[in-house]
């Protein structure tokens, strides 16, 4: 098998249609392995579903430092409903990009990665530690024929590792006029909450004012109003107050303001769009998705409850952002946990962030990196609960207008061609100095 270039990688990565439900990763997977394999790279595979297996490999360093792990999931989310430029699994090359789902998210990193693997070993390039690559399945649904399942039952395989590289961070973005490269130390955790209110039932024919439905209204109208209060983790007190040192006044002032809780809010709403990005890194959130009550036109619902997505910050406590929940929406709401995960560490391990950071600015010097929290949740979590410390480090120097957030999981996601080469560099860099 000849080795593609990095574009022509994730062209082919692509094309494999790994849209999860129902994932059906094997392919992409397979090709993956018999890619390394051609080089002699050694592949493990492990799987708890035949269709949806994880590779694990390793590239030889000179054993003077620990590995050093880099991680990426090859699933996809859906494409339906959304009308695409180009079809999203052809990988159209125009414009300057290359277009189709997962080149964002994330297989256009998997191909910085494995390209990085393939440079080591056919180039003979020296690492004071192991590289090890996990390329897994399951991440944008449940991660339990992933990296939970590797986590739980196959943790001997990361044996030694301490720190990984993985997806959400080092793309560059602008704020204020200048060019950051934010790198995820840390991100929120999933809480799924139920809230319910019991208003009486009723015939439909006899209209029933204040009743279940008038209740779960007034409770949304809270919700929409009112949120838990703002806590300052100490990775957003670094990211705010980095920010603010690049940036010139006014906006210095109202970053540096949005530390202390008293002003929080007042500042937020001084920031126009930016409020809805910046205000989860603030506070853990919880968003209402999912409306249930009567299940028939003519019956008044006896009880209507609504499921929230809650995102919690690290380090804050299930039962606690109930408490708080409770507060908001008064005692006679019954609030479920329905689904949640161990409180993540409040303080990241920053030990090679600086290693980081110094990478980035051999590559760009004109931007600044960052330490990031990223308020939804990824693999990352997983390899959290092994003393792993994950960095979001996928570089990418993107065009100044170009938004990775709204595109990813979005119609026509797609990535600058140049945009690879680029990361890979800095990939190999890090691979070369790491030292534990």
């Amino acid at each position: 098998m000849s080795i593609p270039t990095p574009n022509d990688l994730l062209k082919t990565l692509i094309r494999f249609d790994t849209t999860n439900p129902p994932g059906n990763e094997v392919d992409c997977v397979l090709y993956i392995r018999d890619l390394l394999a051609s080089v002699g790279i050694e592949t493990t595979l492990i799987a708890k579903d035949p269709q949806r297996p994880n590779l694990i490999a390793r590239v030889k360093g000179d054993g003077s430092a620990p590995p050093l792990l880099l991680q990426g999931h090859v699933d996809v989310v859906t494409t339906e409903n959304q009308e695409w430029t180009y079809p999203p699994f052809d990988a159209v090359e125009a414009d300057g990009f290359i277009w189709g789902r997962g080149t964002l998210d994330m297989k256009g990193a998997v191909a910085m990665y494995i390209s990085t693997l393939l440079r080591l070993k056919t180039e003979n390039i020296a690492t004071p530690g192991d590289i090890v690559l996990c390329v897994l399945s399951d991440e944008e649904q449940s991660s339990n024929d992933g990296a939970k399942f590797l986590v739980e039952e196959h943790a001997e395989q990361f044996a030694g590792i301490k720190h990984c590289l993985g997806e959400a961070g080092a793309t560059s973005t602008w704020m204020a006029g200048k060019k950051f490269y934010p790198i995820q130390v840390a991100e929120k955790l999933v809480c799924r909450l139920r809230m319910t209110v019991n208003g009486g039932a009723g015939h439909g024919a006899f209209p029933m004012p204040g009743g279940t439905l008038a209740l779960l209204g007034k409770l949304l109208t809270t919700l929409d109003t009112k949120q838990p209060p703002v806590h300052i983790t100490p990775v957003a007190k670094q990211m705010f107050s980095a920010i603010a040192d690049e940036v010139g006044f006014p906006t210095s002032m109202v970053l540096r303001g949005l530390l202390n809780p008293a002003l929080t809010d007042r500042l937020l709403g001084l920031l126009g769009d930016q409020r809805r990005t910046l205000n989860p890194m603030l506070r853990s959130t919880v968003s209402p998705t999912i409306i249930r009550a009567s299940d028939k036109i003519n019956v008044i619902p006896e009880t209507a409850s609504v499921d929230l997505d809650g995102r919690l910050l690290p380090g804050v406590d299930p039962a606690d952002f109930v408490a708080q929940l409770q507060q908001i929406v008064g005692p006679d709401v019954l609030i479920e946990i329905v689904q949640t995960e161990p409180p993540g560490k409040m303080t990241p391990d920053m030990s090679q962030f600086a290693l980081l950071a110094d990478v980035m600015r051999e590559l760009d010097p004109t931007g600044t990196s960052i330490p990031y929290m990223l308020p939804a949740v990824s693999d990352a979590r997983y390899f959290e609960r092994i003393g792993i410390q994950n960095y979001g480090f996928t570089p990418m120097d993107l065009p100044k207008d170009f938004n990775f957030a709204a595109l990813a999981h979005a119609a026509d996601e797609r990535i600058p061609v140049d945009a690879l080469a680029f990361g890979i560099e800095g990939v190999l860099k890090v691979c070369e100095r790491y030292v534990g």
